[in-house]
C-alpha cells in the first residue's frame, strides 16, 4: 500500500510540473545589430540539449515552445556573424530581441579586399606581416618599412632612420602609434620616430593623404602601428625573442606576456633592451656609432562588442652615438671629408658612446572608450598624453663637457572623438573632432643659443569620411577635413640676423623689447586655416583583379623648425635658418592602382603630386662662428612636382619556389626654378627568390638589391676655403655612385608540447660591398654598413 502511494505521488508531481511549468515559450527576433534587418536561418540552441535547435524565418522570428521554468543558456549562431551567448531566467513566457554583429570585419575595424587589409577603398596601402615585423625587431621602424615598395628612408648613419614615402618625410609623414599621433620633434632630419617595433601587432602604410581621419597634413603618407586584438577566452601566452648582431657586436632581447579572460578583460606587458657597440664599414670601424635602447609598454582594458575601454602606457629611451668623423670644425674639414675615401677619425672598437650623441626619452599614455548603439553606429572617445625629452651633446671642453648643447622638452595633450554611422549596409559615414595643446620648452641652461624657441601650439580639427558600396564591384570613398593651428612663440633674435633676414621691415610689430646684448625679444603669433579633401573609386570584379583611383588635396602648416630655426644644429653640424614668412603647403596628389592576385600577380601604382609652396631645406653658404666654419642650410619655399611609379611582381612557380620583384622610381622637380629637388630617393630594383617546405616550416630566401645613382640633384655651391685662399666647389649635393648588395634570410620552426621555437638567420650585404647611399646624411664622411649577420631565436609559449 505504501509503494502504491509513493508511485501515485511521483506521477502527480510530474503531471503538476508539466502542467504548471513546462508550457512556457521563448519567442524573439534576431536582427543585424547595425541596421536592424532580420537575419534569416539563424540558429538558436539550448546549450546542453543537442536536439533543441530552432531557426529563424524570413522575418528573423523564432519560437521555442514547451519549456519548463528555470535558467537556460542560449547559443545564437548565423553565418558571417559573431556567435552570441545569452543566459535567461524563465518563469513565464519570454520575448527577446537579439542583435548580432553581421559584419565580421567590424570586429577588426578593417575591410578585406583580396589578400590586402585596407583602411580606405581607394588609397595605395600595404601592410607588413607579423613575421616580417619580428625579423626587424632588432632594427628600426624605418628599416622595417623599407620592405614596402615606395618607402625608403632618410638616414643619419645606421641607427637614425626616418621613413620616406614617395620622396617625402618628416612632418609630411604621420606616424600613428597605437591610435596616437606621434609628437616627437619629427621635423629634425636626424630625429627618428621614438617607436619600439617589437610592441607592434601590425604596421600599415597609406601612401598619401587619403586617410583624413588621421590628419589632413600627411602629404607623404600615414604609418599605422596597431596592437593585435585578443580573443575573449581564459588564456595566458607570450613570446620571447633573443637576437645576436655581428656588426656592432651586440644584440636585442624582447619579451611580451598576455593574459586574457572570456569576459573581455585583458592585460599585456612588453619590454625590450638593445645594445650595440661601434658598427663597421667593410674597411674600417665607424667610430662612435653605438646605441643603447630600452622600450616597455603596458596595455590593459575590457573590450566587448557593444562597449569597452583600453588604457596603455609606453616608454622608449635611446642613446645614439653620432659618427665622430661627422664632427667638423671648419669648411675645409667638410671639403676634406667629401674628397677623402676614409673618415678622418677611425678609433678601435668600443661600446662607449661619446659626443656627439643624442639621448631621447618618450612617454606615451592613452585611454580610449567606445560604445556601439544598436541600429545606429559606434562612438569613440580618446585622450592621450606625450612627453618627449631630447638632449643633443656636442664635443665640448671644461666645465661644459657633460652639458647638452640642445635640451628640448615637448609635452602634448590630445582629445579626439568620432562617431561612425554604419546602420545602412554598404554605407559608412564617420564624423570626428580633435583638439590638441602642445608646449615646447627649450632649456636656456645649455649655455648655447637655442635652435628652437619656447612655444605654445593649439590645434583643432573636424573631419567627415564616407565609404559607399554601389554594388559588389564598385566602391567609392570621400572625405573632407578642416584644421586650425595657432602657434605662440617667444624668441630672441640677434639684431644683425633680424636685419639680415629683412624682418625689420616685415615683422617690426612683434618686437617686445631690445636687450643690452643687441638682441630683440619677439613674440611671433601665427594662425593657419587648412582644408583637406579626398575622393576615390575602387572597381573589383573578383578577388583577383582590382583597380583604384584616388585624388587627395592636403594642406600642411609649417612646423616650428621651418619657421624659427636660428643657429648651429650641433648633431647635424650645420647652421639652420628658418623663415617667418613661410606659409602652408598645398598638395594635389593623384594615384592609380592596378592589382592582380593568384598564382602570379602584380601591383602597378603610378602617381603624381603637385605641391604649391613646397618647403625644403638646402645648403646655401658657409658661416664662421666661434666654433669654426659651418655650412648654412636655409628653409625656402617653391612649387614642386613629384611623380613616380611603384611596381611589384610575384610568381609562385611551384608549391615550394617563389620569386618577388619590386621596382620603385621617384622623380622630384622644382618647377619654379626648373631644377631637381633635394633628397629625392634613387630608383632601385629588388629581386628575391625563396624556397619553403612544410618540413620544420623551413624557408630560405636570397635577395638582390640594386640602387641606381641619383643623377638629378641640385647644383653644388661655391664656398671660400681659408686654407686655399679662394672659392672652391663644395660638392655637397652630388650623389654617390650606384651600388648592389645581396642579402640572405632563412628560418625554421621546432615544435614542442606547448611552445614553438623559431630560429632565423639573416645576412645583409653578404659580399661586404663598400657603398654610400644618397639619402644617408653621413655619406660625406664614411661608407655605409658592411656585412652583418643576425641570429634570432623566438620562443612562443
Amino acid at each position: 500500500m505504501r509503494a502504491w502511494f509513493i508511485m501515485f505521488a511521483m506521477l502527480f508531481v510530474q503531471f503538476t510540473v508539466q502542467s504548471q511549468q513546462c508550457k512556457s515559450v521563448i519567442t524573439g527576433v534576431v536582427t543585424d545589430f547595425h541596421d536592424k534587418t532580420p537575419l534569416v536561418r539563424a540558429s538558436i540552441s539550448l546549450i546542453g540539449k543537442s536536439d533543441s535547435v530552432f531557426y529563424t524565418d524570413e522575418n528573423g522570428f523564432f519560437k521555442i515552445p514547451n519549456l519548463c521554468n528555470g535558467i537556460y543558456e542560449l547559443e545564437i549562431y548565423h553565418a558571417e556573424c559573431q556567435t552570441a551567448f545569452m543566459k535567461v531566467d524563465l518563469d513565464t513566457n519570454l520575448d527577446l530581441n537579439i542583435p548580432l554583429e553581421h559584419h565580421l570585419e567590424e570586429l577588426e575595424e578593417v575591410k578585406v579586399t583580396g589578400n590586402k587589409i585596407t583602411k580606405t577603398n581607394s588609397a595605395m596601402e600595404e601592410t607588413l606581416e607579423l613575421k616580417t615585423i619580428e625579423q626587424y625587431g632588432s632594427a628600426s621602424l624605418g628599416d622595417a618599412l623599407k620592405e614596402i615598395n615606395g618607402v625608403s628612408s632618410l638616414n643619419t648613419g645606421a641607427n637614425i632612420v626616418k621613413p620616406t614615402i614617395h620622396g617625402l618625410s618628416g612632418s609630411r609623414v604621420l606616424v600613428l602609434n597605437n591610435g596616437v599621433r606621434m609628437q616627437d620633434m619629427e621635423w629634425g632630419a636626424e630625429h627618428a620616430p621614438n617607436v619600439d617595433v617589437n610592441a607592434a601587432g601590425s604596421i600599415s602604410v597609406i601612401k598619401g593623404a587619403s586617410a583624413l581621419q588621421y590628419g589632413g597634413d600627411a602629404i607623404g603618407g600615414v604609418i599605422l602601428i596597431e596592437q593585435n586584438r585578443f580573443l575573449k577566452k581564459d588564456s595566458i601566452f607570450g613570446k620571447t625573442i633573443v637576437t645576436g648582431i655581428l656588426n656592432g657586436r651586440g644584440g636585442k632581447i624582447n619579451t611580451d606576456l598576455i593574459k586574457t579572460y572570456k569576459n573581455g578583460w585583458f592585460i599585456k606587458g612588453q619590454a625590450s633592451y638593445k645594445k650595440l657597440g661601434d658598427q663597421e664599414a667593410p674597411s674600417y670601424v665607424l667610430s662612435n656609432t653605438g646605441v643603447n635602447e630600452i622600450g616597455a609598454s603596458l596595455h590593459f582594458g575590457k573590450e566587448n562588442f557593444t562597449s569597452g575601454w583600453r588604457g596603455s602606457y609606453s616608454y622608449f629611451n635611446t642613446e645614439i652615438g653620432i659618427l665622430s668623423a661627422s664632427h667638423i670644425g671648419s669648411v675645409d674639414d667638410l671639403i676634406r671629408a667629401i674628397n677623402d675615401d676614409e673618415p678622418t677619425v677611425i678609433d678601435p672598437f668600443t661600446y662607449d658612446i661619446a659626443s656627439p650623441r643624442q639621448e631621447v626619452t618618450h612617454h606615451l599614455g592613452k585611454f580610449k572608450y567606445y560604445n556601439r548603439f544598436e541600429g545606429l553606429g559606434k562612438l569613440n572617445v580618446q585622450y592621450d598624453f606625450q612627453n618627449n625629452r631630447r638632449f643633443e651633446y656636442d664635443v665640448r671642453t671644461g666645465d661644459d663637457k657633460f652639458k647638452p648643447s640642445i635640451d628640448l622638452e615637448l609635452t602634448t595633450h590630445t582629445l579626439t572623438s568620432d562617431f561612425k554611422w554604419d546602420a545602412k549596409s554598404g554605407f559608412d559615414l564617420t564624423v570626428g573632432v580633435m583638439g590638441r595643446y602642445q608646449n615646447n620648452f627649450a632649456n636656456p641652461d645649455t649655455g648655447v643659443r637655442r635652435l628652437i624657441p619656447d612655444y605654445d601650439k593649439y590645434d583643432a580639427g573636424i573631419f567627415s569620411v564616407m565609404k559607399l558600396s554601389l554594388d559588389e564591384d564598385w566602391k567609392l570613398d570621400a572625405g573632407l577635413r578642416y584644421d586650425y593651428s595657432k602657434i605662440d612663440t617667444k624668441k630672441f633674435y640677434r639684431t644683425s640676423r633680424w636685419e639680415e633676414r629683412g624682418y625689420d621691415e616685415d615683422f617690426s610689430d612683434i618686437i617686445i623689447r631690445e636687450t643690452e646684448s643687441s638682441q630683440y625679444l619677439t613674440q611671433p603669433i601665427f594662425d593657419y586655416h587648412n582644408v583637406s579633401a579626398t575622393m576615390g573609386v575602387n572597381y573589383s570584379t573578383d578577388n583577383q583583379h582590382s583597380m583604384s583611383f584616388n585624388y587627395a588635396l592636403a594642406n600642411r602648416a609649417p612646423n616650428p623648425s621651418e619657421l624659427f630655426s636660428d643657429g648651429l644644429h650641433h648633431s647635424a653640424a650645420r647652421i639652420e635658418l628658418g623663415d617667418l614668412r613661410i606659409t602652408s603647403e598645398t598638395s594635389h596628389k593623384a594615384s592609380l592602382s592596378l592589382i592582380k592576385n593568384g598564382d602570379w600577380g602584380y601591383t602597378l601604382e603610378p602617381y603624381v603630386n603637385f605641391i604649391n609652396d613646397f618647403i625644403y631645406l638646402e645648403p646655401t653658404d658657409v658661416e664662421y662662428t666661434v666654433r669654426g666654419a659651418f655650412p648654412v642650410w636655409e628653409y625656402h619655399q617653391t612649387n614642386a612636382r613629384i611623380l613616380g611609379l611603384d611596381l611589384s611582381l610575384y610568381a609562385n612557380w611551384t608549391d615550394h619556389w617563389k620569386t618577388d620583384h619590386k621596382f620603385s622610381l621617384t622623380k622630384g622637380k622644382d618647377t619654379s626654378e626648373d631644377e631637381p629637388l633635394i633628397n629625392i630617393p634613387s630608383a632601385h630594383i629588388r629581386n628575391k627568390i625563396s624556397y619553403n617546405t612544410p618540413w620544420k616550416n623551413l624557408e630560405v630566401g636570397l635577395e638582390s638589391k640594386y640602387v641606381f645613382k641619383q643623377n638629378e640633384t641640385p647644383a653644388d655651391i661655391y664656398v671660400y676655403s681659408p686654407e686655399q685662399g679662394e672659392d672652391v666647389l663644395l660638392e655637397i649635393n652630388t650623389a654617390p655612385a650606384a651600388y648592389h648588395v645581396l642579402s640572405l634570410n632563412s628560418g625554421m620552426d621546432f615544435k614542442f608540447d606547448k611552445s614553438t621555437l623559431t630560429v632565423n638567420l639573416i645576412a645583409t650585404n653578404i659580399l661586404d660591398v663598400s657603398y654610400r647611399d644618397y639619402l644617408n646624411r653621413l655619406r660625406y664622411f664614411a661608407d655605409d654598413l658592411g656585412r652583418n649577420i643576425i641570429l634570432q631565436f623566438k620562443l612562443n609559449y
